[in-house]
């Protein structure tokens, strides 16, 4: 009997990992990763370039000194991921918009121009009665 169900399980496993969504889950959260890495290395740079000269003004070491800091350390690192997804998503809209726009300078087909064309000669020579 538990033999059984072991294999049971591994089976009902095995299917729930060939579904399509687990894969591309499981790819999601690996870029996402590496995602969050180059995020860190551009909140870095701003944080460093930007903020540093403000913050000695300030005469602050850093922002984590701050009663707040790992919020505002937090909110920075939300606008910077936000506005980098922001960028990737309006690219992608930009791509799409250029696909629509050629499908659309296409034009008509030009065997439905045809078939209408012999249509329409048919029609008058018919009214003609030739």
């Amino acid at each position: 009997m538990a033999r059984r169900a072991a294999t049971s399980f591994l089976s009902d496993f095995k299917d729930f990992i060939n579904k399509g969504n687990v894969v591309d889950l499981a790819v999601a959260v690996v870029i996402g990763g590496a995602f969050g890495k180059v995020v860190d290395a551009i909140v870095s740079l701003v944080m460093t370039s930007l903020l540093e000269p403000a913050l000695k003004a300030a005469q602050v070491n850093s922002i984590s000194a701050w009663p707040a800091g790992a919020v505002i350390v937090a909110l920075i690192n939300f606008l910077v991921i936000a506005f980098v997804v922001f960028l990737i998503v309006r690219a992608i809209e930009a791509m799409k918009r250029q696909e629509e726009s050629k499908a659309a300078d296409v034009g008509p087909d030009p065997q439905a121009e045809l078939a209408a064309a012999a249509n329409r000669l048919a029609e008058a020579l018919d009214r003609r009665a030739l």
